[in-house]
């Protein structure tokens, strides 16, 4: 395979769609590949930077530093394919990731982000870096929650709620549990 004909592979995002998609704003997804793509090189870059931190004897910066470069990778593995196409399987993964649902991406990337600011909490490296690759796990999991009601839809249900116009699992909270019964309150118990 010629190296054009794998740049053409990597770049024609082939994967199948998920019917929650459609739902979601072109910006938006634009908005969460493109914080991923370069949030992804920023977050090498400095975690680059964050591994000279072994010169003072810094071994908790070091793993940071490896591990902010490593989530970085992933990051753009699975937003940007076509940054590495040196590494085979990366068109493969790329697809798996792309047929996740959003919530998938977002705690993955918000799971990635975090143990950096455990080990080196006052780097502004690591900060702005792993932020970076954070933010874009909180715009996955905007994008997650999808579409809010139209403004009929809110009025009419808060116009209810206020009201006390319905039955009880007319309530937000309802859906959530299948058995929800009410909580009492049996008093302070009595000393013996």
């Amino acid at each position: 395979m010629s190296l054009a004909d794998k740049i053409t592979m990597l770049m024609s995002r082939s994967g199948p769609d998920n019917a929650q998609k459609d739902d979601i704003p072109w910006w938006m997804r634009f908005a969460g590949r493109a914080l991923g793509t370069v949030g992804g090189f920023i977050a090498i870059i400095l975690g680059l930077f964050n591994c000279t931190g072994i010169i003072v004897l810094s071994v908790s910066s070091l793993i940071a530093g490896i591990w902010q470069m490593l989530a970085g990778f992933v990051l753009l593995v699975c937003e940007a394919p076509c940054c590495c196409f040196f590494v085979d399987y990366v068109q493969t993964l790329s697809d798996k990731m792309e047929t996740r649902p959003y919530w998938n991406k977002a705690a993955l990337y918000i799971a990635l982000a975090l143990p950096p600011f455990f080990l080196c909490f006052l780097s502004l490296s690591t900060w702005f870096g792993s932020g970076l690759i954070f933010a874009t796990g909180i715009v996955y999991g905007m994008m997650a929650l999808g579409k809010k009601g139209s403004i009929e839809d809110m009025r009419t249900s808060a116009a209810n709620l206020e009201a006390g116009v319905g039955a009880p699992t007319a309530a937000p909270r309802a859906t959530l549990v299948a058995n929800e019964q009410p909580v009492s309150f049996t008093g302070v118990p009595l000393p013996k």
